[in-house]
């Protein structure tokens, strides 16, 4: 089954990619040998019933590597968190460029490794709980409403794609990843309009411009969660190693740290 979805580049279907003889095939066997006899054994032959050593991708593969990755994620956050004084936060920077570094090799490779993704989470674990740890202090109570509205988003774009209520096309793909590469080229100008200008472009001030901003990323992320629900939908049926769960964890940990920072970053805002 062709994909346009790059990570599937290379992997074989159900099967790993092996093509058993049809039904009305039949084996052809060397010349006869003496009194007739074939040279070939018909019966040396490997069965296209014998059992296989490759295990493929199961449901239950992506929910428990991506529930064990969320939980290392989590317990770095909170072992940042309930450190005393801010002897975390000169963690939290080189953690974030690391996590960084480590996040593109991890996309760009396609590596499916449990060291990998289980490295990542707990890089981003580390800067996600200073992270909070600050919002909490200027915005009491902000983190839990973060938390509540980032599992509110995830369960219901789940519940959109289930239903089929919002189906995944290659024309939304690109729609999606173009709104994408927009959003990370406007806030690289941002980023270099505050050398000249005290708020930038203002695309991230509490301001009618920022909110605005901050609901447009919150909506991209969102629809970036399809992409992930439907790559793992579709390696269950190519028939993926249960290995890739991995890579999809990954995939899965990136979006919601993304839509976490920006929901945190939007009630902040609306506190202002």
């Amino acid at each position: 089954m062709p994909s346009n979805n790059p990570a599937f580049r290379g992997l074989g279907g159900a099967g790993g990619g092996q093509q058993q003889a049809g039904w009305g095939s039949t084996p052809q066997f060397g010349a006869p040998g003496q009194y007739g006899a074939p040279t070939q054994d018909p019966y040396a032959a490997p069965s296209p019933y014998a059992a296989t050593t490759t295990r493929y991708l199961t449901m239950d593969d992506v929910v428990t590597k991506t529930g064990l990755s969320f939980l290392v994620t989590v317990l770095a956050a909170a072992a940042v968190w309930a450190a005393p004084g801010d002897a975390a936060w000169g963690l939290a920077l080189p953690a974030v460029l690391v996590a960084f570094v480590l996040g593109l090799v991890i996309s760009f490779k396609q590596i499916a490794n449990p060291i990998a993704t289980l490295s990542y989470g707990a890089l981003y674990g580390v800067a996600l709980g200073a992270i909070s740890e600050a919002f909490n202090d200027i915005y009491p109570g902000i983190v839990m409403q973060a938390l509540i509205g980032t599992f509110g988003v995830f369960g219901g774009m789940l519940v959109v794609y289930k239903t089929g209520a919002v189906r995944v096309t290659p024309k939304l793909t690109r729609w999606v990843f173009g709104a994408l590469i927009g959003a990370l080229v406007l806030m690289l100008a941002n980023f270099v309009a505050y050398f000249f200008m005290d708020d930038g472009l203002g695309i991230r001030s509490d301001g009618p411009i920022g909110i605005l901003f901050s609901v447009v990323m919150i909506g991209i992320a969102a629809f970036l969660l399809l992409m992930d629900f439907d790559m793992a939908d579709e390696a269950i049926r190519r028939g993926a190693p249960a290995k890739f769960a991995w890579y999809i964890a990954f995939g899965l940990l990136v979006t919601v740290v993304w839509l976490y920072i920006e929901i945190l970053r939007l009630l902040s805002y609306l506190r202002d």
